[in-house]
Parts: C-alpha cells; structure tokens; sequence
C-alpha cells in the first residue's frame, strides 16, 4: 500500500516535490496544506490545498504523513517552525532517499529529509531532522549533519565534518575534512572553508565582476 503524502507548501520547491513522489511507487500524494493567509487557490497540482490552521478535519495524522517543501528561507527557520507545529500535533514525516543514493546501515536519516539523486553518502554519517541535500553532494565518512540544514547542489562536506542546525551551504562550497561549522551559518556558493567557524557567520566567495570589455568587443 502507497504512504498517503501531504505537501506543506504550494510553490516551485513543493511542484518538485510531488513530481518525485509521484513518480515513485511508494507514495501517494494526496493534497498539500498551508496558512490560510497564504491560499490563492483551492488546488494544485490537481489537488486540494488546505489550511494548515485547520488540517486535521481535511487529513487526520493517523490517516497520512507529511513533507515540508519549504526551502532556506531565514536560514531554515521557517521550515523548522512548521515542522515543530505539525510534530507537535502528532503527524508523523516521510523522508525520502532517492533510489540513486546508496545508504550504508550505519547511516542515520531523520524526519522530513530529502535527499536528492547523485548524492555521495559515506559510511558513519548522520542527518539530523528537516534536512535537505540537493542534487549532487559528497558527504565524507562520520561526518554529521544537524536538523534544519539545507545543503545545495555539488557541496563537498570532507570526512569527519560537524555542521551544527540552521546552516546552509551553497553550490559547489567545499568544506576541509575535521571541521567544524556551528549552528545558524551560511556557507555561501563556491567558498572553501578550511576552518572550523562561529555561530551565525556567513562566508562568501569572491564575487565575479564583468569583464572590462563588452562580448562584441571580443573576437574568438
């Protein structure tokens, strides 16, 4: 039998969540949820979209689980907010594992993950609770992700790496093995991080300037 899915969000991050779902025979999504403040329209997707306020008279919790398709927005918080609400309320969480993603049993995976396709998961690491890695990540051996992370496309996370809760990391941000990167950081895209950092700092690569000349004023 199917898991019965409700998406908490209905925009370009929670379209992509149902194309994968719905194309894996596990699952059934069967409507998606947010404040009422936020409905423009009673569907989506060809599905019903309900009020979170409100939710258990349209889905109860014993009846489906759900996913929180709601992205980095203020380092994660926002996510982590209905996350804690819902768990509160007695819903349970799917977390997804793509099937190109080999998880070794020493692995640990909480609730409401998303790992994306392509994903490099050595031996010996954790993900904490509401975590999201995107297409293409290395994630070294024992190293260990906490909850409320969002990792973006191509990051290398190095062996025995620590990242605290609330951190983002960009594309392609590579991070030295043995580090440690505190809670609420932002990583940004591209920066190599060769050292262990403070809560709340952020850390950019440099950023690409324009060439001096206009491209019709360059000849290959």
């Amino acid at each position: 039998m199917k898991e019965k899915v409700v998406i908490v969000g209905a925009g370009l991050f929670a379209e992509v969540i149902h194309c994968y779902l719905s194309s894996d025979g596990r699952y059934e999504v069967v409507g998606f949820s947010q404040s009422q403040e936020h409905i423009k329209h009673p569907e989506f997707l060809s599905l019903p979209v309900v009020p979170l306020e409100n939710l258990e008279e349209h889905f109860a919790p014993d009846g489906c689980k759900i996913f929180i398709a709601i992205g980095y927005k203020n380092v994660n918080t926002v996510r982590a907010g209905f996350f804690l609400q819902l768990k509160a309320r007695g819903y349970g969480f799917i977390s997804y594992v793509h099937p190109s993603v080999k998880l070794w049993p020493n692995n640990k995976v909480g609730e409401n993950c998303f790992i994306f396709e392509d994903n490099t998961i050595q031996p010996f690491v954790e993900i904490g609770d509401d975590t999201i890695l995107w297409s293409g990540n290395h994630v070294g051996h024992h190293s260990k992700i906490g909850r409320h992370c969002f990792i973006a496309s191509h990051a290398v996370i190095s062996g025995s790496c620590q990242i605290g809760d609330y951190c983002f990391i960009g594309v392609n941000a590579t991070l030295r093995d043995g580090i440690t990167v505190a809670p609420s950081c932002i990583i940004g895209a591209g920066t190599l991080l060769m050292k262990s950092t403070k809560e709340k700092e952020v850390y950019v690569a440099d950023p690409t300037k324009p060439f001096r000349r206009n491209s019709d004023q360059i000849s290959f």
